[in-house]
This record gives structure tokens, sequence and C-alpha cells, in this order.
């Protein structure tokens, strides 16, 4: 995998996990003031959900890599 490839491949990866840990821990707000957007989460934590979504995002491409490094699926027409 070329470091192009990989790049594009870990971004990917980082996005899916992204938009599997942002509903993690939403909680409306109970009062919301007039105006405001009633499903408009309390806390986000988005610093907290981007590490996480970095480190999950880096051990899935770990694992991927070495799946395609270790030789069980070949992209290449051998």
């Amino acid at each position: 995998m070329s470091l192009a490839t990989g790049i594009m491949v870990y971004v990917v990866i980082w996005w899916l996990v992204l938009f599997t840990v942002l509903p993690w821990g939403v909680r409306p707000v109970e009062n919301p003031e007039p105006g405001h957007q009633t499903g408009a989460p309390e806390k986000p934590r988005l610093l907290l959900k981007f590490a996480v979504t970095t480190v999950v995002a880096g051990i899935v491409f770990a694992a991927l890599y070495w799946f395609i490094d270790q030789g069980f699926v070949s992209f290449r027409n051998d």
C-alpha cells in the first residue's frame, strides 16, 4: 500500500468511525430556550469524540494494513 493510498484509507476509516461515535452520550437540553433547536445536545464533548475516533481508526487501520500486508487479500492482478 502506498503512502497516498494509506492516507486515503485512514481518512475514510476515520470518518466512518466518527459517524459511529458522534451519538455516544448525547442528551438533549431539558428546557431549551425559545428559538434553539430542541434536539441539540447539551454537552457535545467533540474533543473527546475526536480523540476516541482517532485511536479507534488507528487500530482499525493497523488491522487492515496487517491483513493486506499478510496477503490475505490482494488488490493486484498477478
